[in-house]
């Protein structure tokens, strides 16, 4: 049986979602959106956030619009494509200490769907969510969600990930979180 998310369990973890590359992606715009919605939902919930950059020197930085939502904090840099395999990112999940690790970025069929496998291996409860990743084909997007299902990893929606971690429309962020996502 698949684990629910839980917001006091979980982290998300914003992949590569940089420079030129992001401006390559499958239907970027709706991606862009999407991502904001999640960042902004996940702070609104107090989720802890890691954020990466594969090789930026050559990538070039996050794109603004997404590193404005995580001004406080810097990017990790990394040249392997799978996030789990920097020390640094290893580090930072393990000093969150959070059992479910929620994912989203670029590009989906290579540094996601590599990140997905080595935490579902490393007995992470993985959420990768499908309309806050992408890839420069969309093909490639399809072929990584049902690779990263095979493997263990649960494919949720920003909307659906936010609202199972909120629970209950009492709850007092209940409406905010409306707010974020319209």
């Amino acid at each position: 049986m698949t684990a629910r998310l839980d917001a006091n369990k979980t982290l998300l973890a914003v992949i590569d979602v940089q420079g030129a590359l992001a401006e390559a992606m499958s239907g970027r715009e709706a991606l862009y959106a999407n991502l904001e919605k999640l960042i902004r939902g996940c702070q609104l919930l107090n989720l802890p956030m890691v954020w990466t950059e594969q090789v930026p020197d050559k990538l070039g930085a996050t794109i603004p619009r997404i590193a404005s939502l995580l001004k406080g904090q810097d990017p990790i840099p990394k040249s392997c494509f799978s996030c789990a395999s920097d020390q640094r990112f290893a580090k930072a999940l393990s000093s969150a200490g959070k059992a479910q690790i929620l994912l989203c970025g670029i590009e989906a069929h290579i540094c996601v769907l590599q990140t997905a496998m080595d935490l579902v291996e490393r007995k992470y409860q993985v959420f990768v969510v499908a309309d806050a990743v992408s890839s420069r084909e969309a093909s490639n997007v399809q072929v990584a969600l049902e690779r990263m299902r095979e493997v263990g990893a649960v494919v949720v929606s920003a909307e659906m990930a936010l609202f199972e971690m909120l629970k209950d429309a009492t709850d007092p962020r209940f409406r905010d979180l409306l707010r974020i996502i319209k």
